[in-house]
């Protein structure tokens, strides 16, 4: 299945794709998909409730409905960091022998094609197409990587911005430079592993301006999505509807010679193999000299 949240920011719907053009609006089973529902085994059964409503005649187009994020606002969101082989050798550093964990405020959230604002004061602010893991069911202590596939409700296309100089140059955690408003677009479905298929043999793409910066797969990732799961949750307890980053290919505007970066001005569009495309403005920084 493919879960989507449609109508406008703070009003939004929980919705089944039919196809790419048709919904079914769930929202007399779920007021949406956040913890309770992810938490309350719901998702298991959705698919029947999709296909009787669908007998039913329930459907309707989409027709420019907005897209929000395909879930609501988790509990906390989970990064892992150089989780490409070659993103880290862009980027001149060494694979990591354990996941790098960061992460980043909740309230970076949004739709997928909302737009995306630079921060005040930012010189750096940078992109990266990102492979997003979504939590089915509270995880502690996970057995394996099979239970830890097991917990995972599905898939989602994010773009994980970055400021660059807050994140490296500033010294501290790089949480701070991964955590201004709208800095993590996600969407525009939540995709469930069935439909996935191979989730370490997906096509990963993000283009400013129609020029290409980033063109990789999944399959240069170290950690795979179910050893990221079962590795945290023996830090620290996974909730529903949590969401994690699994990291970037290479191309994003730090490892380019010279680097470059966002201002203000630029289109993003990105898309993952079956979890769809994404587009956002790029809003300057209105306190920007020039």
């Amino acid at each position: 299945m493919r879960l989507v949240r449609l109508g406008p920011a703070g009003s939004e719907i929980p919705a089944v794709l039919i196809d790419d053009d048709t919904f079914v609006d769930v929202s007399d089973v779920t007021a949406d998909f956040d913890e309770a529902f992810f938490g309350s085994g719901a998702l298991a059964t959705l698919g029947d409730v999709v296909a009787a409503k669908v007998a039913a005649g329930a459907a309707q187009p989409v027709a420019g409905r907005r897209f929000g994020a395909p879930f609501a606002r988790p509990h906390q969101i989970l990064c892992i960091g150089l989780n490409y082989r070659d993103h880290a050798a862009e980027t001149g550093q060494a694979v990591p022998e354990e996941p790098i964990l960061f992460t980043k405020s909740p309230n970076t959230l949004i739709g997928p094609d909302d737009d995306v604002q630079i921060p005040r004061g930012s010189r750096k602010t940078d992109w990266e197409v990102e492979l997003g893991i979504v939590i089915g069911r509270h995880a502690s202590y996970l057995a394996d990587e099979a239970e830890a596939a097991e917990a995972i409700a599905g898939y989602v296309l994010v773009n994980d911005i970055s400021e660059r100089e807050w994140q490296i140059e500033r010294g501290g955690q790089w949480s701070k430079g991964k955590s201004a408003p709208t800095f993590n677009p996600a969407g525009p479905y939540l995709v469930t592993p069935d439909e996935v298929g191979d989730v370490l043999d997906l096509a990963m793409r993000l283009e400013i301006d129609g020029v290409v910066r980033q063109n990789g797969s999944t399959a240069t990732m170290i950690f795979s999505p179910a050893y990221i799961v079962h590795y945290l949750s023996q830090f620290l307890a996974l909730e529903p509807g949590d969401l994690i980053n699994t990291g970037t290919p290479p191309g994003v505007g730090l490892g380019l010679k010279p680097p470059l970066y966002l201002h203000g001005g630029e289109t993003m569009t990105l898309s993952i193999q079956r979890l769809g495309t994404q587009t956002q403005r790029v809003i300057a920084d209105p306190t920007a000299a020039g």
